[in-house]
């Protein structure tokens, strides 16, 4: 009997030693007009493809103006406002966080202008001139915005809003929580290259490991990586003119709108990719600092310590360059 209890205590204390045996799993699929790619780390399978979908539908049902029955639709459709379910209710609540936070350079309501040069759900034939712009800047002001419980409420009917310019970080920020319910602790989360990670990959316990976009001499030309993050955890979003365009009598006009001037960002920057901690706050900064160009958003990263930066500009020789936060150096792999 004792020899027996002995080679049971021998085979416990064996067992608790053993190293888990990970698995890599992987789930790829389209949403929002883009792709997502997953990658987690545990012994076992613990979220399937089919449960991301669903999470991601029901975003779609609420977030997206591509909808014409999403609740973002009604609320542009209607007058007054409507009940908020609580992905809507939590990205309007960061969205007047951030406008506050940059003095109304994040702003939500310039849907009626970013239709008119030709970047919503409908394609205008000719570019505004100055006096539609003047109209539609009438409408746009997220202090025409009032949230009243769950209201979301507009003091002026033609108020519109568009959330693409945080949407997504909200979505990778839903399915990473989703992933940490299941118990996952180690993934990696992108959706249209908004990108959210924790942990480490497994078995070696490396950090993850992401790849800075970087456009060549010709901003409009596909991209290439340049530099390599390396974290354990936060997100890394990246904003930039050469991302979305279209041409209109010979010129590239950019979907990063202005809300001060009402016309598409014309400055040095190129692009900005920034780290937080969570994917929803840096979606929404990248696009602000993208509009301050390089020396304002250089400075008001850097009297922040939940924000790191890099940007890629073009010099006045028409050179491209780029440079960062210094919180952002310390990311970068040696």
């Amino acid at each position: 009997m004792r020899n027996l209890c002995v080679l049971l205590l021998a085979l416990l204390s064996l067992s608790m030693t053993q190293k888990p045996q990970w698995l890599r799993i992987q789930l790829n699929g389209t949403a929002q007009g883009t792709t997502y790619h997953i990658t987690y780390y545990a012994p076992d399978s613990l979220v399937t493809q089919k449960q991301i979908d669903s999470i991601l539908i029901r975003i779609d049902n609420s977030l997206s103006i591509y909808k014409p029955q999403s609740l973002i639709s009604r609320f542009n459709q209607s007058t007054i406002g409507i009940t908020m379910d609580s992905h809507l209710k939590n990205v309007i609540r960061q969205s007047l966080q951030t406008c506050r936070q940059t003095n109304g350079i994040f702003d939500i309501t310039l849907l009626p202008l970013v239709q008119a040069w030709g970047f919503g759900p409908t394609k205008n034939g000719q570019l505004p001139d100055s006096n539609t712009i003047k109209k539609l800047k009438s409408c746009v002001n997220s202090n025409y915005l009032r949230i009243k419980g769950n209201r979301l409420l507009k003091r002026k009917p033609c108020v519109q809003i568009d959330v693409n310019g945080i949407a997504q970080g909200y979505s990778v920020d839903v399915l990473a929580g989703f992933l940490e319910q299941q118990g996952v602790q180690h993934y990696l989360v992108e959706l249209g290259g908004e990108i959210r990670v924790k942990g480490h990959k497994q078995p070696g316990n490396e950090k993850m490991k992401i790849g800075i976009e970087a456009p060549s001499d010709d901003l409009f030309e596909p991209s290439m990586m340049q530099k390599i993050l390396v974290l354990d955890q936060g997100a890394i979003t990246t904003s930039g003119s050469y991302r979305k365009f279209h041409e209109s009598d010979g010129k590239k006009i950019t979907h990063i709108i202005d809300p001060r001037t009402g016309y598409p960002t014309q400055n040095e920057l190129i692009s900005v990719t920034v780290y937080a901690r969570d994917a929803m706050t840096a979606d929404a900064f990248d696009n602000a600092l993208m509009v301050m160009g390089l020396k304002n958003a250089l400075h008001w990263v850097e009297q922040r310590k939940d924000l790191a930066a890099h940007f890629i500009y073009r010099t006045p020789d028409g050179a491209v360059a780029d440079t960062a936060s210094a919180s952002f150096y310390k990311l970068l792999q040696r």
